[in-house]
């Protein structure tokens, strides 16, 4: 009934001790098309369960419209408008082809994306990088600045990191910096300084020594440095690597992936692989920059949720202090409660994330699906806030619930294919 395990209970373990076994390494900056192939044409990957452009809010249509721009697909927003609505545009969730993609997840063929592999099952994940905050093609901005900067991006910021990469014997271990991270108040999700930080620090000495121009070595180097959430998008293509490395266990009722298309929320679990469960999305509440309010903000969107998946980000709440009030939780002593109520749907610590903040415990791992529906407690996700209109960007940042009803309809359906219902 349970494959190689005895009991939900035995299967879930399995899963857990995969988790605990990934050994994730960046290993290269590379085209999007490079690896994968489902974009050597006019397709665009998206976050979230599948959706199409119609149905898409407006910072994820933005964001189409900028890559469209991008890939040199059409000349201004209305040619680009035009080939969306007249379905000249195919889709495909991140998720599908192991990326994941911050906020509206859009990601082009000539888009470089980061490669994370997991060498304890030999597997890879991808994800774009951080282009920055405010006005940036994940929020649904598309003006000239944010084109001209995914640009230098494709042509100075990969080629440099790609290289620097080539010299570091496998790449470099994520686990540690992550370990390392957590200890200097981040979270992975809403905080990324010091693990940005250490990035810096552990790759500039491979970007000096590489034969590239010296113009393009600095620009890089004071790009990674004024980008305090580069880190983020290692941190989720290293999520996902890890758990799609889990997901081999194909039993038991662990939450695999968690993410948002503006639209739906989707969640996935490790007795049913592939298949999502959806219910519609929540709306971040939090803090606002100057000038824009909760009225204005877009629902949840992105797959940045991944990270929360992982035991980190709103899970990990505790470990980042510095950054609660920025996302409208209060002081420390509403971190320490939130962290304190995700252990009561997860069903172990990850000894290799010690926090201090915690008594040294380790991050929360392995959410339950069976512990949210028997509690009602639903996972509590820390992320930046879009404005609901294209072309606007990132208005401000705060916390969002995954709807209960995801999981609900995950437990049925597993009870289903074991026959017990």
């Amino acid at each position: 009934m349970y494959g190689p395990y005895r009991t939900i209970d035995e299967a879930n373990q399995a899963v857990i001790q995969k988790i605990i076994a990934g050994a994730p390494f960046l290993v290269d900056v590379v085209p999007a098309k490079s690896v994968v192939e489902q974009l050597n044409g006019q397709v665009l990957l998206h976050a979230g369960p599948p959706i199409q452009f119609e149905d898409m809010t407006g910072p994820m249509q933005g964001a189409c419209v900028g890559a469209c721009l991008f890939e040199g697909w059409a000349e201004n927003e209305e040619k680009a408008m035009a080939l969306l609505r007249q379905g000249e545009i195919d889709f495909i969730p991140c998720h599908h082809v192991k990326a994941v993609g911050p906020m509206g997840g859009i990601t082009s063929a000539n888009m470089p994306v980061l490669v994370v592999e997991n060498r304890t099952d030999g597997n890879r994940a991808y994800c774009t990088m951080n282009e920055g905050i405010g006005k940036v093609l994940r929020f649904g901005a598309y003006s000239d600045e944010v084109i001209q900067r995914l640009r230098w991006m494709r042509d100075v910021l990969a080629p440099v990191l790609s290289k620097a990469l080539s010299l570091i014997d496998n790449g470099l271990n994520i686990n540690v910096m992550i370990a390392k991270a957590i200890t200097m108040g981040d979270e992975f999700h809403q905080r990324n300084i010091a693990a940005s930080l250490v990035f810096l620090k552990e790759i500039t000495p491979y970007i000096l020594r590489t034969n590239l121009s010296e113009q393009d070595k600095s620009a890089v180097v004071e790009f990674l440095a004024d980008t305090d959430q580069f880190f983020l998008n290692i941190a989720m293509a290293t999520s996902k690597a890890v758990l799609d490395g889990a997901r081999t266990i194909e039993y038991g009722t662990l939450v695999t992936a968690m993410s948002r298309n503006g639209q739906n929320f989707g969640i996935r679990i490790s007795g049913m692989g592939d298949e999502w469960f959806t219910a519609p999305v929540n709306t971040p509440q939090g803090l606002f920059f100057t000038g824009y309010s909760q009225e204005m903000a877009n629902p949840d969107i992105g797959d940045s949720a991944i990270t929360e998946a992982f035991g980190v980000g709103g899970m990990a709440m505790v470990a980042a202090p510095g950054v609660t009030r920025f996302v409208g939780a209060g002081g420390f002593d509403d971190a320490l409660a939130t962290s304190n109520e995700m252990t009561e749907i997860c069903i172990d610590h990850n000894p290799n994330f010690a926090i201090p903040t915690w008594n040294f415990q380790g991050t929360c791992l392995g959410i339950d699906a069976r512990k949210v529906v028997e509690t009602g407690i639903t996972p509590v996700i820390n992320t930046g806030i879009a404005h609901k209109e294209p072309g606007v960007g990132q208005i401000g940042a705060g916390t969002v619930r995954a709807p209960l009803a995801c999981f609900e309809k995950a437990l049925e359906a597993y009870a289903q294919r074991l026959g017990l219902i």
